[in-house]
């Protein structure tokens, strides 16, 4: 016998919000949960799992469609692991290449603070310099 969970429990055994739920079986990242003859939704272990799944590809910056296509991965491929690791190195080059543009940006950041706190100093020494009493 499968065990099932109301909406408020798969929240809290996954961790994700009842607007999160709902908001996932939306746009499908979850399927349609069966529903009880009261029509209220009903959860097993699976959702909660599929969750986690979601929870973790957020976290290594996947984004929903590339989720979804992990999940119909997971759940169809008669290889889940080619397909899967082509869309990890897909994302890992993605990252790479974000990374470099953020560094550029760093330095490009950096240069510009490090001109204006040289120009700040310039400008405390003149103000010295010109008002005897100044500090």
């Amino acid at each position: 016998m499968t065990v099932t969970y109301s909406i408020g429990m798969l929240s809290r055994l996954s961790g994700a919000s009842i607007e999160t739920i709902r908001y996932y079986e939306k746009v499908a990242l979850l399927p349609a949960p069966s529903r009880a003859s009261n029509g209220f939704r009903e959860y097993d272990n699976t959702f909660v799992e599929c969750l986690a799944f979601i929870r973790h590809g957020r976290e290594l910056g996947f984004t929903f469609d590339e989720i979804r296509e992990l999940l119909k991965i997971a759940r169809y491929a008669e290889e889940p692991w080619v397909d899967a690791d082509r869309m990890t190195r897909d994302h890992l080059d993605a990252l790479r290449s974000e990374i470099r543009k953020l560094q550029r940006l760093w330095r490009g950041l950096k240069q510009e603070a490090d001109c204006y706190s040289r120009k700040s100093e310039q400008y405390k020494l003149l103000h010295r310099l010109a008002v005897p009493n100044a500090r």
